[in-house]
């Protein structure tokens, strides 16, 4: 039986959660808004706050307005001189700021096209749109490189080190694959997985394994993948299981792009579920898979199961994420954060 994950602490907001970061150190960014009594707003400007939460106890070390990063498309995380840095939606558009992380101070607003997904790094802010990729300096959200051709629409993206991982859909085919690029100089485009897969529904990364969430398993694996594979499939269907549906597949980082797959597996249904949304994350050499309450614990690498457990609201979330073993859970006006002792 699946036990209930130990939680260090949860904290009751007056805001409604939009969006979380959790990095390997300092505090934790909350992003926000507060809701008027029977959700009428004066005029279309949502009252948006971007608050500094002490990881250890989860109180608020300072709270700032901050009208970036609505919804879709935000990302957070600090930048090389230790400053907050938010991407995302704003009553004006699109745009990037830097804050002072001790003080919420505002410190720099940089307009920038729409896009889908933002990611924040110490030295590239990574900005995926539907026709292209950006990169931007996380100091001074100068244009660092550009990646686009015609024919893609990007979806999400995640790095490792020196390479970062696309999901792209081919336009002829309306096919999804996945793309590797430079992230020093976004040049030296690769298919790490051909655009034969009808939907790609995640993607994570960690030390030397990407781990993607698809569709129909067989349209991802290569030529060679296959017959690396074909008796370990063979052996699944032989024993009556799932091979068809929502899959996890790894393959490493540094490797080719005809590699054999590092290990696959079938995500099973969820026995108080089955429609649960499935949703994956990494950290510290282990993958996080996120299913109704249930989180299950597996190493990136190998695939091995570690263990699971349950999380209350986690079926609900907002927003989660993990980092050294302790997982973030946001929900409408709570914020809680569990230890994964696994």
């Amino acid at each position: 039986m699946t036990r209930t994950a130990r939680r260090r602490w949860s904290r009751e907001l007056l805001t409604q959660v939009d969006g979380l970061c959790l990095a390997a150190s300092g505090p934790i960014l909350l992003h926000g808004y507060e809701e008027p009594v029977g959700g009428k707003w004066i005029d279309e400007v949502i009252p948006g706050k971007l608050g500094a939460i002490d990881r250890s106890t989860g109180e608020t070390l300072w709270s700032s307005p901050c009208e970036v990063g609505y919804g879709r498309g935000f990302g957070a995380g600090f930048g090389r001189a230790q400053n907050a840095v938010v991407l995302g939606p704003s009553p004006q558009g699109h745009r990037a700021i830097r804050m002072d992380i001790n003080s919420g101070e505002l410190l720099m607003v940089q307009d920038l096209p729409a896009f889908d997904v933002a990611l924040v790094f110490e030295d590239i802010c990574i900005s995926v749109q539907p026709g292209q990729v950006v990169a931007y300096d996380t100091d001074t959200f100068k244009v660092v490189w550009k990646y686009g051709t015609s024919g893609e629409r990007y979806h999400t993206a995640v790095r490792e080190g020196a390479r970062v991982f696309v999901v792209y859909t081919d336009s002829t085919t309306s096919k999804q694959g996945v793309l590797m690029l430079n992230a020093e100089t976004g040049k030296n485009p690769v298919i790490w997985v051909a655009p034969n897969v009808p939907v790609i529904h995640g993607m994570t990364v960690g030390p030397h394994a990407v781990v993607i969430l698809l569709e129909e398993l067989i349209t991802a694996l290569s030529h060679e993948g296959l017959v690396a594979s074909a008796t370990t499939l063979g052996d699944i269907e032989e024993a009556g299981h799932q091979t068809s549906g929502q899959a996890l597949l790894a393959l490493r980082t540094d490797g080719s792009k005809d590699q054999a797959p590092l290990w696959f597996d079938f995500v099973g249904d969820n026995p108080d579920d089955e429609i649960s949304e499935v949703t994956i994350r990494s950290d510290s050499g282990k993958l996080y898979v996120s299913r109704g309450a249930h989180c299950y614990v597996r190493d990136t690498l190998t695939g091995r199961a570690l263990g699971a457990v349950t999380i209350p609201g986690l079926d609900e979330h907002i927003a989660w994420t993990v980092s050294q073993g302790a997982l973030l859970l946001g929900e409408e006006t709570r914020i809680s954060l569990y230890e994964i002792p696994i």
